[in-house]
């Protein structure tokens, strides 16, 4: 599954950042706890919105975007 199909980016939800589709959850939100030190079983507690293939695909919208950046500079 790519991440397109979970990342949603509308500038009337959380002022354009993107977030997982169907939630107001960020991608930012979930790479934070995640670089805080939570596990994926914890943010799935604390977020039962969530799924595991929502976190998955806010990685890969991360790693995406670094890929981008990388190339750009290059």
């Amino acid at each position: 599954m790519a991440w397109q199909e979970r990342i949603s980016v509308n500038p009337a939800v959380r002022s354009g950042k993107p977030c997982i589709k169907g939630t107001r959850i960020t991608v930012y939100d979930v790479l934070e706890y995640l670089a805080g030190g939570m596990t994926e079983d914890q943010v799935l507690s604390d977020f039962p919105d969530l799924t595991r293939e929502d976190i998955r695909a806010a990685l890969a919208f991360a790693a995406a975007r670094e890929r981008r950046l990388a190339n750009s500079v290059a």
